[in-house]
């Protein structure tokens, strides 16, 4: 079937989780966090995916704020980096994380196709809000769907429900763009059309489905639709 529905995940997908921690460390005064960022970045997003992952197999949900601030606090103390100004400030980064380059252009060539152009996203409503105004991406945006409207993370079904429920559309109809290889093979094991953006190189996960298009960015995302 044609494709009338583009979905993305947020984070790592349409927005650098990494900004947050990058810009922090070229600000005044923050000499360790220079060295130490990269590092940082990758425990604090690594643990924002276990934590979330765990929570939904025990049943024991928490909004993804929750998740991000526990995800740091985790990274941080391996990081020996005990400054609660620090926290602070990285957290206020991540509500305005930079979007990647070639996103606004991408978004602006599906609106003119006529395409529904949405997010879904493990994070909760206030966080989508303030990345997508911060970001300038509201307008190119039909909606940004959160798991909090279902109470469990990602991948579980009940969260790709809500793209049918929300567009009336079929789900060969759906492309879902997802930086996450194991997202892009839950969507794909859903029904979904898929793209993995992999930045990283990374191998293909082991999984129960995989996902249709592999790419480097989303610079090609139009010509898929």
């Amino acid at each position: 079937m044609i494709i009338t529905t583009c979905i993305f995940d947020a984070y790592g997908t349409l927005f650098d989780v990494n900004s947050a921690a990058r810009r922090a460390a070229q600000e005044p005064g923050q000499d360790r966090l220079a060295d130490a960022w990269p590092q940082l970045a990758r425990d604090w997003r690594q643990k924002q995916l276990e934590y979330s992952w765990l929570r939904a197999v025990a049943g024991r949900h928490c909004d993804f704020w929750q998740v991000t601030q526990d995800g740091l606090d985790w990274a941080m103390e391996a990081a020996k980096l005990e400054d609660a100004a620090l926290r602070d400030r990285l957290l206020a980064l991540y509500r305005e994380l930079d979007a990647f380059p070639e996103v606004p252009a991408m978004l602006t060539a599906l609106k003119a196709k006529g395409l529904n152009t949405a997010i879904l996203s493990n994070g909760s409503p206030e966080m989508l809000q303030a990345a997508t105004a911060s970001a300038g991406l509201a307008a190119l945006l039909d909606d940004a769907l959160s798991v909090e409207a279902v109470g469990v993370f990602k991948p579980h079904d009940r969260v790709y429900d809500m793209v049918g429920q929300r567009f009336g559309c079929d789900r060969d109809q759906v492309l879902f763009v997802s930086s996450n290889g194991w997202d892009a093979a839950g969507a794909a094991g859903y029904g979904f059309r898929t793209a993995w953006v992999n930045r990283t190189g990374a191998p293909v996960d082991r999984l129960y489905a995989t996902p249709h298009h592999v790419l480097t960015d989303l610079t090609t995302i139009p010509d898929l639709t």
